[in-house]
């Protein structure tokens, strides 16, 4: 059961509010002429929740989906694991949008209100091209009872996610863990950040420690490869 609002969805209304009320103030509104909000500190949203699935656990979540009766499910968790998109940009995708042959995936509108460009790998493709498509139905993984886009999908997941024995995994979780096989992949910061369309690097900056070994890596082949060795007085 829900808790009230995340933090950082409190954080905006508070700034949408604080906002309305001075405008109403410079507007003369009555009852306006203090703003409460003014001078308030937002709180710490603390939403860097860090849960990204081992290949274990992936292959447990995969029997799971698999077996689920929505069979779309399957799809729809796989391509979320390999392309680290929002659960909504799936659901809400079209087959106009994607172009298999240079394997990119346009997203129209994003959350930061902009188009973006989601890389296709060639196990994204083979997904997709096992898709059914259905007559006048555009979408990608649709209902497939009602044709259209699904509104919810939470009870099939939680269903799915419980039989792998991973209910505190979340949907949104899928995309941390693209963003921590990348990096582990020696990738850099900027490379995950463009991937996933984080505006800034700061949200990716959590993934950075998963790459460390990766890095110890870089620095012990350059040692070798320069035949830079200290060896000290005996």
């Amino acid at each position: 059961m829900k808790e009230g609002y995340a933090q950082s969805t409190v954080n905006r209304w508070q700034v949408i509010l604080s906002h309305m009320l001075r405008l109403a103030g410079d507007g003369g509104v009555p009852g306006a002429e203090r703003n409460p909000l003014k001078g308030a500190k937002l709180k710490d949203p603390n939403n860097m929740k860090e849960r990204f699935l081992s290949a274990e656990e992936i292959a447990r979540l995969r029997v799971a989906v698999e077996e689920s009766p929505n069979p779309m499910l399957a799809p729809i968790v796989t391509l979320l694991l390999l392309t680290g998109c929002r659960k909504r940009e799936l659901l809400d995708s079209t087959w106009d949008q994607f172009d298999l042959e240079r394997k990119t995936w346009r997203i129209p509108m994003s959350k930061s209100g902009k188009a973006r460009h989601v890389p296709l790998s060639d196990e994204a493709i083979t997904v997709l091209e096992a898709l059914p498509r259905f007559d006048k139905c555009p979408y990608v993984v649709p209902n497939v009872n009602t044709k259209k886009s699904h509104t919810s999908i939470y009870k099939a997941w939680d269903n799915a996610r419980i039989k792998a024995g991973l209910k505190e995994v979340r949907l949104h979780d899928c995309r941390h863990t693209l963003a921590s096989h990348l990096a582990m992949s020696g990738h850099s910061i900027l490379i995950i950040a463009k991937i996933l369309s984080d505006q800034t690097t700061r949200t990716t900056e959590r993934y950075a420690h998963l790459s460390n070994e990766t890095l110890l890596n870089a620095v012990n082949a350059a040692a070798k490869v320069s035949g830079t060795k200290w060896t000290l007085p005996t």
